[in-house]
């Protein structure tokens, strides 16, 4: 099967989306599926060629592009003129293709280049019709109507399938934007396997935050953002220090909004500067030692679609701490991998309290769970088969499967 994913921006450090699709293109590719990408990056771009599967970017190829994106809102929804040529040219040469995300040119183009195709299409919704943007940003979320009627949700009604990741997500999607029309089917959105050598990878983190040392320590591990509650973990962490004084935070995540100085000055005004540390983004074998050396995970967001940092928690044995508003708290809480609270800083802080004051033996039988919750609900490898089968599959009814 041959397999083609439309997205933004494919740059490595744009999120989950991304991650899945370099996560699929590698566990797929044993059940003799290959994976290509579609994206409205500019050819310019530094890591274009280093990017892991066959990517045809089709931004403009124009130095200034990043300029103009951030001036031009044209730009910044993405246009480009080679897109639709380029998909309308080259879809029969795919047995299905995936857009991934809503609200950017690839939507529209997508619509205007396939709408007439014979390749079966899906669009992947990843969280972003979620009423939590409409509360936040309810200017854009008007904007965002307009553009649903025009053109988003034209390709969501005559799409194969909607693609959700959890019977929350598909529910919430439901009541964001009218007329709903997509037909939602939840489809494993899975990670592969924690890879590699244990102790290796401790050593590899801990050598990459040397000022930690050797002491426990709670791992955010994400962008800083206001979305993911950063300023919550902190304020509930400089809470929790006193009475454990041998207890650091990591705050581990690229600096998506530069907010991380009010974050520092937050911490020093609390009195716990000189217990979280900031190592920016981690990647490989010092992302997965801190995910394996952490006490928990803690994720306190106010929205998140799947927390793909959930799954990948639970792949090492790690206990996660987050809220009710991660779409699949409910596997976490199901399979005994951790706690949940609500998305302030009463709920975060008494997600410390409450973990903190387990015996050790409880936080290791966490631990275990989360692993045992990991393979029983996000392995992407026993899931493959599944995912194939919803791609050669016929449209289902209008709703949840």
């Amino acid at each position: 099967m041959k397999l083609l994913r439309v997205i933004g921006s494919a740059h490595p450090e744009a999120g989950g989306p991304v991650e899945s699709i370099l996560i699929w293109g590698a566990v797929l590719k044993e059940h003799g599926c290959s994976i290509e990408v579609l994206s409205l990056d500019s050819p310019l771009e530094p890591w274009i060629e280093s990017f892991p599967l066959k990517l045809y970017p089709m931004g403009l190829r124009n130095p200034r592009h990043h300029k103009w994106q951030k001036k031009i809102p044209w730009a910044r929804y993405g246009y480009t003129p080679h897109f639709v040529p380029w998909l309308k040219e080259n879809a029969s040469r795919y047995d299905a293709i995936i857009i991934d995300g809503f609200w950017e040119y690839t939507a529209l183009g997508s619509w205007r280049a396939l709408r007439n195709s014979q390749t079966p299409f899906f669009v992947f919704a990843h969280g972003m019709l979620d009423p939590y943007f409409i509360r936040t940003h309810p200017v854009k979320a008007a904007a965002k109507q307009i553009f649903w009627w025009l053109a988003d949700g034209r390709l969501a009604a005559h799409a194969e399938n909607v693609f959700f990741t959890s019977e929350e997500e598909c529910r919430l999607a439901q009541r964001s934007f009218w007329p709903f029309r997509g037909r939602g089917r939840i489809i494993p959105y899975g990670i592969a396997d924690a890879p590699g050598d244990a102790a290796a990878q401790i050593e590899s983190f801990r050598a990459a935050v040397p000022e930690l040392g050797g002491r426990p320590f709670l791992l955010f591990l994400s962008r800083i953002h206001p979305k993911k509650g950063c300023d919550l973990l902190i304020r509930a962490f400089a809470e929790a220090a006193g009475r454990h004084p041998g207890l650091d935070l990591v705050m581990a995540g690229p600096d998506s909004v530069g907010w991380a100085t009010d974050l520092r000055q937050m911490a020093a005004k609390l009195g716990v500067s000189n217990r979280i540390h900031w190592p920016g983004m981690l990647k490989g074998s010092s992302k997965w030692g801190a995910f394996r050396a952490a006490e928990a995970f803690v994720l306190p967001s106010h929205q998140e679609n799947f927390g793909t940092v959930v799954a990948e928690a639970m792949a090492c044995g790690t206990p996660v701490l987050t809220t009710d508003k991660v779409n699949i708290w409910r596997e976490v809480e199901a399979s005994g991998a951790g706690l949940i609270a609500q998305d302030h800083l009463e709920g975060v802080k008494r997600l410390l309290n409450e973990f903190l004051s387990l015996p050790a033996a409880d936080k290791m039988a966490m631990g275990a769970r989360a692993r045992q919750g990991f393979l029983g609900n996000f392995d992407l490898a026993a899931m493959a088969p599944q995912i194939l089968q919803a791609l050669k599959a016929e449209r289902t009814p209008l709703g949840l499967l």
